[in-house]
């Protein structure tokens, strides 16, 4: 049997920000002029995005003092500071552990798959990092067995997540009795800054936080049935784009260099990559693009001369959820997961990128089963269940993340 993914689950911080309000502390930051303040303005209204989540409780409530995350981000007269790289990263280590292990425990309660199943464990991130890192975390959080094996995929960017699931649809090609647990965690929001450089302002008007965990395995009777088929993976380099999308550490958080060339060449070189992906096949009933920002995915859809409606999941999560880099794109598959409109037997082609510009691609294939049926539970009581799971996970929850997003709005 092909290797797939069995289920999907995700959270997001609790810290929920309007746009508008994002938008407005931005704009009253000291030092900010005239033209700046249009910039703002403009960047934040024009990116399609209706509220994002952060770890950074005072983005929600400047006034407020901090929580779980310890540092102040905003001081007493409104002004966003700017901790250290180190202060940024032990709010990573302090705030990230919890979303790895409530975006896992969603995937694997989808799944019904119990901890002593997972045989291996795939991390991503490229906002923070601490040893012993977050795959290790989850082997204590979540009582997995310790012999599990473990890998932690970090710095790749928007892209992460794909580059994750390849791996362990290879060990899943590999090991048929594997069942392999991938987590995205991405903190965006800790690299936040004031500055009157357009890049900088429109990458502040998307990037956001989030988590997501897909279970992966070839083993037909792990876990419940169905779900997306991996068929198979591709890597694209283009043929420009190596200095236009970069991601880089610095003295007070990571540091993007991006250009406003991101989409333009993101439209002009997509459908080669795509064309060389597809190798003539027929083209995929259902598309899922990480909307690295709005401007990207109108790319996208003008050069692959997608139907308007194509990108309707992606650009859903950008407006309910903004970037959140290398999670981005498991938030869209979990969509489709869970729409009865993407029938059985539908080919989903997946699209990311980072910095390079790279192109990961993916061709999945949604096997439908009814979820009621394969836990066990009445048709009723289990869409009941999957309700209050959505809700409490929209209540509970780079800048090359944010790069690509800010390039593309």
């Amino acid at each position: 049997m092909s290797p797939r993914i069995v289920s999907i689950g995700t959270a997001v911080p609790s810290t929920r920000v309007e746009q508008a309000t994002a938008r407005d502390l931005f704009a009253l930051q000291p030092g900010v002029d005239r033209l700046t303040a249009r910039l703002i303005g403009a960047a934040f209204d024009a990116a399609a995005i209706e509220h994002r989540h952060t770890v950074l409780s005072q983005l929600g409530d400047p006034a407020r003092v901090p929580g779980d995350e310890g540092a102040r981000f905003i001081d007493g007269d409104g002004r966003l500071v700017r901790p250290t790289t180190g202060t940024r990263n032990d709010v990573y280590v302090r705030t990230a552990p919890a979303l790895y292990a409530e975006a896992a425990r969603a995937a694997m309660t989808d799944a019904a798959v119990e901890a002593s199943a997972i045989t291996h464990v795939v991390t991503v991130s490229c906002t923070g990092f601490f040893a012993p890192g977050p795959d290790y975390r989850l082997v204590r959080d979540l009582g997995l067995d310790p012999t599990v094996e473990r890998y932690h995929l970090g710095f790749i960017g928007c892209a992460a997540a794909m580059p994750g699931l390849r791996l362990a649809s290879r060990i899943a090609e590999s090991d048929p009795a594997a069942v392999v647990l991938v987590v995205c965690v991405e903190l965006c929001t800790l690299h936040i800054r004031p500055s009157p450089d357009p890049q900088q302002i429109v990458a502040a008007s998307v990037f956001a936080d989030g988590a997501a965990a897909a279970i992966v395995t070839a083993d037909p009777d792990a876990g419940r049935a169905g779900g997306l088929e991996l068929d198979r993976f591709a890597t694209a380099l283009t043929s420009e784009g190596e200095a236009d999308m970069v991601w880089t550490i610095g003295d007070h958080g990571f540091e993007m260099i991006l250009s406003a060339e991101v989409p333009r060449i993101v439209g002009r070189e997509i459908r080669g990559a795509v064309d060389r992906f597809l190798a003539g096949e027929t083209t995929p009933d259902v598309w899922a693009v990480h909307p690295g920002g709005r401007s990207v995915l109108d790319r996208v859809e003008g050069g692959l001369d997608l139907a308007p409606s194509a990108l309707d999941a992606s650009r859903s999560v950008l407006r309910d959820f903004g970037n959140m880099s290398s999670a981005t794109i498991m938030f869209i598959l979990e969509r489709m997961l869970r729409d009865d409109a993407v029938a059985d037997g539908a080919r989903v082609a997946a699209l990311a990128f980072g910095p390079g510009l790279t192109v990961e691609s993916a061709l999945l294939t949604k096997r439908a089963t009814s979820r009621a049926a394969s836990l066990g539970e009445p048709v009723a009581e289990h869409a009941a269940t999957s309700a209050a799971h959505v809700v409490g996970a929209v209540a509970g929850a780079a800048a090359v993340a944010a790069a690509g997003a800010a390039a593309g709005a």
